[in-house]
């Protein structure tokens, strides 16, 4: 007999027959197909267990809608561009193209052992000419929109890669807390997001993508999301940064013009303007600049900390010799050029208010400014050291001039009504998309530089810009490819110089499940009207680590389209599905700290059976041996039974009530499975699957099974088991003769009414248990004889009636009226005998009762059907009756727990 299932041998074949159908092609004529997607994988080499975890969750789903009758688009493409691939190949010394697209062979044989259920016929590449020509392409439409922009800008450079980073692109490292050469203290370190080298600071002509003019829209949107993680969104809001406050304005003189500059704070609180000590400027601000000009040591200090990481600034500063006018009291404040005030957030510049700021407290404590309180608490009796800190809570104004006196959100409202120089506000954090970067391997930026036209796009009929042939060097290697940077100015024809940039790689996957939809199409990057009709995207599963430098991205990029006409739609995601991390002792899997575990070393079934049946897919969980073995004993044990049934026969005809109970189980587990597929819930759907295999062995075990109805549950196995583990489903199916392919067939339904099947499943399982119970406490060791008795049908009845007309009221209801009212209600009982088990109900406390009760004939049709499982645990006859009057049992059973009498 053949009982052992070897995945290895199998998949090959089953692989070869989905190929051969082509099962997971779209059709040609689909409508609106439900469209699956895992966050493409860059080209690293190998697939991880991350790749398989997020993999495995979104073909599962897929192979699940596609058996609910779905037609479902699930494609499969490569993030292949970005620093990582030109780093290898230099260190391998071939080129990144080369070494593309042999990780890419890698990779997809990978993922085809996995027996994930692609459409390879959409499969794309982002490095290959005819994908990243779109990309140029939306830059220009971009550039006519006035979404793009080219500036000097102080930038983040990371030294090890070589190339500007993008705020998200930086990301900060807990360092020991050292003292820095100006006294301040930092204890965080600005890295590079991929080598997590330290990040420091360059002046560069860059190209920008105006994100910042969607702030709005990206903030208000996140709570339409109601799909996606409420981590994910919260991330994304706190990214975003909007701030509701004020714009206040100061007016500035110099000490070596007459002229007068106004500059503009924004504040969160202008209700605390009257403590405003000092006006403090970013060294990016234009003032500062202006003030370097005629001033040595303002130049200095803004030379210096230009070239330094912004965590290593401090509190250090500047004064210079300007001074503000405060708008209210006309006093002459000091104007400093400082570090802390970061030009890209706000204004550039900062209203210094020591005694409500702890910044700027931190500020006036350094460079010995007056500290001026001019909000109190509520409560007199809290007591407040200005000196020792700000007091950052609302209060009462104090020393405000009109405004003392005033609860904070009054005097802000006034001061909002009546200052012409304080104006209502919105600021965000955001910042917009730096997408240069001086590497090869990305896409070019389709943009000459001519001295008479100065920056000209690309004529579309041009496009592709395509890379020169690599060639080994430092820096920026399209800086050094002369010959392929000398062109001519397409609006003049003289000579001309491209632009060395490349594009971010976040570019690439802003919009690639837009090309899915149409990847052949030749003459525009996706088909609109398919577009309408099949987006947003269903199902979309990534790491929460992409919630900025991709997601937002996507998010911006989807609202840009549809302001230029080739889109309707305003996001491009309806559920996100964040996937755990898979952990191995504690940390996680990286080849950095040699804990890898390879996708294939445990079989591939049995390792995406793993990943899925192991936890949420939310959750991170741990991979251990011992666990991987769970799912592989479940293939074994749904392999083995199968071939049995089919090698051994031996099934009779006549229906027994037990072959009603497993009937029923059957039904309970498919509607059970679909609940939990539907909610990505795997773990608990493989948990479902696995007890109904036990509950088939232990039938088979019990009697000689009932063949129609004990094929019908490992067919049923075969089908649930499919999505999670194709390979095992389709040689289950097969070996049982299911029609066609399993990949192909319907989802499982129930043959009866099983809405109540979790009533039905605590009833049995409440039964045994208390069987259990009796048996170990009274110490029966060998049991003849056990009856179970229902309650009479008045209980229910009673029930049902306190559940229908008392309600919530239950809990504050006496026994004698709720007595009264069963009794005017007519049931065939008399009040001493209905009485105490109205008051038994009110005692427990629990109404279990009320929740979840049928009727007498339903509970014992439930408890004869699963007698068979009494008997089978404690060999001993099995009655189910009901309580009639003058019952000895009578007055124990209860509804959903009936009397038990063991002998």
């Amino acid at each position: 007999m053949t009982t052992h299932y070897d995945h290895a041998q199998v998949q090959e074949f089953w692989q070869y027959v989905w190929e051969r159908d082509d099962v997971y092609a779209l059709p040609a004529d689909a409508d609106d197909p439900t469209y699956v997607l895992g966050m493409f994988p860059y080209t690293s080499g190998t697939l991880h267990m991350g790749h398989v975890r997020n993999y495995a969750i979104t073909d599962a789903y897929a192979r699940y809608r596609r058996m609910q009758g779905d037609d479902v688009l699930h494609p499969m493409g490569w993030d292949a561009f970005g620093l990582p691939a030109e780093n290898a190949a230099f260190e391998r010394k071939t080129d990144p193209e080369s070494w593309t697209q042999a990780c890419i062979r890698r990779m997809r044989d990978e993922l085809e052992t996995m027996g994930f259920g692609y459409d390879w016929s959409r499969e794309i590449t982002t490095c290959e000419p005819d994908y990243y020509r779109w990309n140029q392409w939306f830059f220009k439409r971009f550039y006519e929109e006035g979404l793009v922009e080219y500036e000097g800008a102080s930038v983040n450079w990371c030294p090890d890669c070589e190339t500007v980073l993008a705020a998200a692109q930086v990301d900060e490292r807990e360092v020991e807390r050292s003292e820095t050469s100006d006294g301040a203290s930092g204890d965080v370190e600005r890295v590079c997001w991929r080598c997590e080298t330290p990040v420091g600071r360059r002046e560069l002509d860059q190209w920008f993508f105006t994100i910042t003019d969607y702030a709005e829209e990206l903030h208000e949107g996140l709570d339409d999301l109601e799909g996606w993680p409420d981590g994910v969104r919260e991330i994304q809001r706190n990214w975003i940064g909007r701030q509701e406050g004020a714009r206040i304005t100061f007016e500035v003189s110099g000490s070596e013009t007459d002229a007068t500059d106004a500059v503009e704070v924004f504040s969160t609180r202008p209700e605390t303007v009257y403590g405003a000590t000092y006006l403090a400027v970013s060294p990016g601000h234009d003032l500062a600049d202006e003030l370097a000009a005629t001033d040595d040591a303002v130049a200095d200090y803004v030379a210096d900390v230009r070239e330094r990481d912004p965590s290593e600034v401090g509190f250090s500063g500047v004064e210079t010799d300007a001074t503000a006018t405060h708008p209210l009291t006309g006093e002459e404040l000091p104007v400093y050029v400082a570090g802390y005030v970061l030009e890209d957030v706000g204004t550039g510049a900062v209203m210094g208010v020591p005694a409500h700021n702890e910044r700027d407290h931190a500020f006036a404590l350094e460079h010995d400014l007056p500290i001026e309180g001019v909000i109190a608490p509520k409560d007199a009796s809290v007591d407040v050291d200005l000196e020792a800190g700000a007091y950052t809570g609302s209060g009462i104004l104090e020393d405000s001039g009109e405004y003392s006196g005033l609860e904070s959100e009054s005097a802000r409202e006034r001061l909002l009504e009546e200052v012409a120089a304080i104006e209502a506000d919105v600021t965000y954090r955001l910042r917009d998309w730096l997408i240069s970067r001086q590497r090869y391997w990305g896409t070019p930026i389709p943009i000459v530089h001519c001295d008479d036209c100065g920056r000209v796009p690309v004529p579309d009929e041009d496009l592709p810009i395509e890379l020169p042939e690599f060639v080994r060097t430092t820096g920026n290697p399209l800086d050094a490819a002369e010959e392929w940077k000398r062109t001519s100015c397409p609006d003049c024809g003289g000579p001309a110089e491209r632009e060395t940039d490349t594009m971010d790689t976040f570019v690439d996957s802003s919009w690639y499940f837009l090309r899915f939809l149409s990847p052949g199409l030749e003459d525009a990057p996706f088909d609109t009207e398919r577009a309408d009709e099949w987006l947003p995207v269903d199902v979309y599963v990534g790491g929460e680590e992409h919630a900025i430098l991709h997601l937002l991205y996507t998010r911006f990029f989807t609202k840009a389209l549809a302001d230029i006409g080739l889109l309707e739609g305003r996001e491009p995601i309806r559920e996100l599905k964040s996937q755990g991390t898979v952990l191995y002792d504690g940390e996680k899997m990286s080849s950095s700290k040699g804990n890898v575990v390879a996708p294939q070393e445990y079989g591939a079934e049995t390792t995406r059976l793993f990943v899925l049946s192991a936890a949420h897919p939310e959750q991170d969980f741990e991979w251990t041996a011992n666990n991987v073995r769970g799912a592989y004993e479940l293939q074994q044990t749904l392999y083995g039974m199968a071939s049995a049934f089919v090698e051994e026969g031996d099934t009779r005809v006549k229906r027994r009530p037990h072959d009603g109970y497993l009937a029923r189980e059957i039904d309970r587990t498919i509607v059970a499975v679909t609940d939990e597929y539907e909610r990505f819930r795997f773990h608990r759907a493989a948990t479902e699957i696995r007890e109904l295999a036990q509950l088939l062995r232990r039938y088979r075990a019990y009697d000689r099974p009932h063949g129609e109805v004990y094929r019908r549950g490992l067919l049923t196995l075969s089908a649930l088991i499919a999505p999670m583990a194709p390979h095992l489903g389709e040689e289950c199916w097969n070996k049982l003769r299911g029609e066609g392919l399993v990949v192909e067939a319907d989802w499982p339904t129930p043959e009866n009414d099983v809405a109540d099947y979790r009533r039905e499943r605590r009833l049995v399982e409440t039964t045994l248990a208390d069987v259990r119970d009796i048996v170990d406490t009274a110490a029966i060791d060998d049991p003849e004889r056990i009856d179970l008795v229902v309650a009479q049908d008045w209980k229910y009845e009673t029930i049902r009636l306190l559940r229908d007309d008392v309600d919530d009221s239950i809990e504050t209801a006496d026994t004698d009226s709720l007595v009264d009212r069963v009794l005017e209600a007519g049931l065939a009982v008399d009040r001493e005998t209905v009485a105490p088990f109205v008051a038994d109900l009110l005692e427990r406390g629990d109404h279990t009762d009320l929740e979840a009760v049928s009727d007498a004939a339903s509970e014992r049709a439930i408890l004869e059907r699963s007698a068979w499982l009494v008997t089978d645990e404690f060999d001993a006859d099995v009655t189910v009756r009901q309580a009639s009057d003058g019952d000895e049992l009578a007055g124990t059973a209860r509804p959903g727990k009936p009397a038990i009498h063991i002998r």
